[in-house]
């Protein structure tokens, strides 16, 4: 992996030229979401059907990230991001696996809980599946939709419900699922934005009843910075064997049951990242991280044996 991480251009007259379907050019959209960039974080609840609802209070961060495509095939884009929080330090943040026409997703029940749907061929045709997975890659949320190509205009959006988010897991208990309505949107100068029009809802799976909280905006921007991504780059080679296991074998979980049940999620990514540091670097042992990762999620996963 390079040291520096390449901002593509998707849209300059050279590149285009040599796009010849739409696939394709989705593929060089997904692909140019790679980069180093400065993250914008927006938050506001705008209206609750209550009228007695106290809002909380409006959330802004920022953050330098660097994301890089850590596999790619004809049907499938996967992309992991990497948090800077401080000089020389980072951390493994979410990761977003694309893929073509895909049939199988995860949709949240509740808390976290998922359960897996099966979309008909008709369903699936011409999509493109966000699949989006927390910093430890356990399943966060999953989305699907076509991206449009309109005056000029490149973007893409689904419907989806996913857990509540890190910046309010700890302080809110008023509701069990986040419904996000995204719209990913690429712009000519390489920055995207991620802007969501959620729904705060409580779920009753017993009476198979949501109850509206809130409504919120968020923006998520991303805009492209040219800097030397060197330490992060450094760090994940160390970092990556490990992750991959866990990536096998999260993958070898969801693909061999309907449902998916994870308990104290907060002391899972904790433990998780003490297993990364444990088991990282060029002395890697396989066979150990795997045992020791399979015992970990068997204490969180229902059902779930190592």
């Amino acid at each position: 992996m390079d040291s520096k991480i390449e901002n593509v251009n998707v849209f300059s007259e050279k590149h285009l030229d040599n796009v010849s379907t739409k696939k394709q050019l989705e593929r060089e959209l997904i692909k140019s979401l790679a980069g180093c960039y400065r993250v914008d974080f927006r938050f506001a609840e705008t209206f609750a059907p209550k009228k007695n609802y106290e809002y909380y209070d409006r959330k802004f961060s920022a953050a330098k990230e660097v994301a890089f495509i850590i596999e790619e095939t004809e049907n499938k884009i996967s992309i992991q991001h990497i948090l800077y929080v401080g000089k020389g330090m980072m951390i493994k943040h979410w990761r977003q696996d694309w893929i073509y026409e895909n049939r199988e997703i995860l949709t949240l029940v509740k808390d976290h809980k998922w359960k897996k749907i099966k979309l008909t061929p008709e369903q699936a045709k011409g999509t493109w599946s966000q699949k989006v997975y927390q910093v430890d890659d356990c399943p966060r949320y999953e989305g699907y939709g076509t991206w449009v190509h309109v005056d000029g205009r490149h973007f893409w959006q689904s419907t989806t419900d996913s857990p509540l988010p890190r910046r309010e897991i700890t302080i809110r208990d008023d509701y069990n699922v986040l419904r996000r309505h995204s719209h990913i949107e690429i712009f000519e100068n390489g920055d995207w934005v991620l802007d969501q029009d959620n729904e705060k809802i409580h779920r009753c799976e017993e009476k198979n009843e949501d109850t509206l909280i809130c409504l919120e905006k968020g923006l998520e921007t991303f805009t492209r910075k040219d800097y030397d991504a060197s330490d992060a780059t450094d760090w994940w080679k160390d970092q990556k064997a490990f992750w991959a296991d866990v990536r096998e074998i999260w993958n070898e979980i969801i693909s061999s049951r309907d449902i998916i049940n994870v308990s104290e999620d907060e002391k899972l990514y904790n433990a998780q990242f003490e297993l990364a540091d444990e088991f990282v670097g060029d002395k890697y042992n396989s066979e150990k991280a795997r045992k020791a990762i399979k015992e970990l999620l068997a204490k969180h996963i229902e059902g779930y044996e190592a």
